[in-house]
């Protein structure tokens, strides 16, 4: 499901960075992602960016001395990611069943990944369970699994999400109600830091 429609005068990637310049034109900080991240895990660590979309958080990443890997199911996103930062790693696939693998063909695993902008919910419906176990198998003992998004009846709903989390050995290490970590008053919004578990060894479901 495509997150972004056509302008039809202006590409999809294009339009959807627009909010982002019109925030940073404000003087709005648009790295609160990057941000709280850069909290839970040190530079030069590993960081897979879950629907990465443009770009945007991926490059700031690197920008600041991470290791990241962008994935997203969209070619016209990752077309301009690609643009803007043809240096980094853009792979298209499925968060539900891709296997991120190195040049060796082992599995990658990841010491942070990061699922903003409302990825959970945009998911295909009936796909989130796979999506949670398959970003859980990319991480490494002691990782973390940051994601934020809407609260609604109509999408996938908090406690059902840390079920899933739950069953991945995550465990709920943080909530907030902003990128900036403000503390969760159960609001409309949340954002869910959940650590795997130190003793865990995962295998299978990120190739492309």
């Amino acid at each position: 499901m495509s997150r972004w429609e056509d302008r039809g005068d202006i590409p999809r990637g294009t339009a959807y960075d627009e909010r982002w310049a019109q925030m940073a034109e404000r003087g709005e900080s648009v790295h609160g992602e990057v941000d709280l991240v850069t909290r839970l895990a040190p530079p030069g660590a590993a960081v897979l960016d879950a629907g990465c979309g443009t770009g945007r958080m991926a490059i700031e990443f690197a920008h600041r001395g991470y290791e990241v890997v962008g994935v997203d199911l969209d070619p016209a996103m990752l077309d301009l990611a690609r643009e803007k930062a043809p240096e980094l790693a853009w792979l298209q696939g499925d968060l539900a069943n891709s296997i991120l693998t190195d040049s060796a063909g082992h599995q990658r695993l990841f010491d942070a990944v990061v699922a903003a902008g409302n990825v959970m919910i945009f998911l295909e419906r009936g796909t989130e369970a796979a999506v949670v176990a398959n970003l859980a198998a990319h991480l490494r003992p002691g990782g973390v699994l940051v994601a934020g998004f809407q609260l609604s009846d109509a999408y996938l709903q908090l406690h059902v999400y840390d079920a899933l989390a739950q069953r991945n050995r995550l465990a709920l290490e943080a909530r907030y109600s902003t990128w900036e970590g403000a503390p969760f008053d159960g609001g409309d919004y949340a954002v869910s830091v959940h650590r795997l578990d130190a003793e865990a060894a995962r295998g299978g479901g990120l190739d492309r």
